[in-house]
């Protein structure tokens, strides 16, 4: 695989996981109270547990998005 296709690979690939955390932001701002009573249907969780999840599952994603596709797309790009 030759150097621009990864690039574009690795863009693609951050565009996609950055839907998918905007897709979560917005379920989570719009739809809280619902996915609070299905969670809390399967899982002992209070309101501040359940935010607190959901925000650092938000930050771990977002990192391990940085991680594997923006900074090696960066790395390509810089050593053109």
């Amino acid at each position: 695989m030759s150097a621009d296709r990864l690039l574009v690979v690795l863009c693609w690939g951050a565009a996609i996981n950055y839907v998918i955390l905007l897709v979560w932001f917005g379920a989570f701002v719009l739809a809280h109270e619902w996915l609070y009573r299905l969670h809390s249907r399967w899982f002992a969780l209070s309101r501040a547990a359940f935010d607190t999840l959901n925000y650092g599952g938000v930050a771990i994603y977002k990192i391990g998005n940085m991680l594997f596709f923006l900074v090696p797309a960066l790395a390509l790009l810089l050593s053109r």
